[in-house]
């Protein structure tokens, strides 16, 4: 049975460190959110560390400059561990490729100093995608034919960013992980390190019990999240509880006709996916 606590306060006794997504949580893409980002930097200066673990495909490195633009204070988190750091590894192990890439130029800072070179989908030893190349306009289904033709070579595809979608400002936008499911639609082989699979949680684990310094009791983790594939599955799978935040890119699947988060939706969309959260809030607030 999720329990559904007023606010983060109430779970202060229960854990120590927090592994806390980013887009949907503490930010839209648009606009920090004000009372999750103080819940964050309450929970560090009172209780413990706060890592925050993202499923941007980019290094964490390169991802600090769109937080600090956005507002989010660099005292409400410890560290910060991103599907890209832990996608590099394999990468690595397949340089120098090529690789054909699929995503943003903002991305680029994943391929840096990997020593690999860079091919098309009839040149390329394997695919790497971390997202649509103009995820402003773009769907999977723009790509059904080049991925097609990738499957057909037996391709092994990389996803940096196994998210779906995620929500920019008001609207949901595609993600790396929609391009992933079309590939394996296709009888692709897909690959992934970000949430809700291991390389992710152990290095967020790691950078937890050395931020913590002593030895981390995974009952004493919270996990926070807004994505039930995601950060909810990945919490379950990896024996972690889970704080769900509820109106991040499910809306308002989980809240009453009051508008106020129901207990009975809540465990209807969890159960849509197989998986369980011990706590659920609408927003993060202290």
């Amino acid at each position: 049975m999720t329990d559904l606590p007023a606010g983060l306060s109430q779970l202060a006794q229960r854990y120590d460190v927090l592994l806390c997504d980013v887009w949907g949580v503490i930010h839209n893409g648009v606009g920090r959110f004000p009372d999750a980002c103080e819940a964050l930097r309450r929970w560090r200066a009172e209780v413990g560390p706060v890592v925050l673990i993202s499923n941007s495909p980019r290094p964490a490195a390169a991802v600090l400059s769109q937080l600090d633009g956005l507002g989010v204070p660099r005292d409400a988190w410890s560290a910060f561990v991103t599907s890209g750091d832990a996608t590099r590894a394999l990468l690595a192990a397949r340089a120098p490729g090529p690789v054909w890439t699929i995503g943003p130029d903002r991305d680029s800072p994943l391929y840096e100093g990997l020593g690999l070179t860079y091919g098309t989908v009839e040149t390329a030893a394997f695919v790497s995608v971390t997202g649509p190349d103009d995820d402003e306009v773009e769907t999977p289904e723009d790509y059904r034919g080049r991925l097609t033709r990738a499957a057909a070579r037996r391709l092994p595809l990389i996803c940096a960013n196994p998210d779906r979608v995620v929500q920019r400002g008001d609207r949901l936008i595609y993600c790396g992980g929609a391009l992933a499911d079309l590939y394996a639609q296709l009888g692709g082989a897909v690959l992934m390190a970000g949430k809700p699979f291991t390389p992710i949680y152990d290095l967020s684990l790691a950078q937890g019990e050395a931020l913590l310094g002593r030895p981390l009791d995974r009952t004493r983790v919270l996990c926070i999240g807004d994505g039930v594939i995601t950060d909810v599955k990945g919490a379950e799978d990896h024996g972690l509880d889970c704080l769900f935040i509820a109106k991040g890119i499910h809306g308002e699947k989980a809240l009453g006709p009051d508008g106020r988060l129901d207990a009975g939706q809540v465990a209807g969309l969890l159960k849509e996916e197989g998986v369980t959260a011990a706590h659920a809030m609408a927003d993060l607030v202290w």
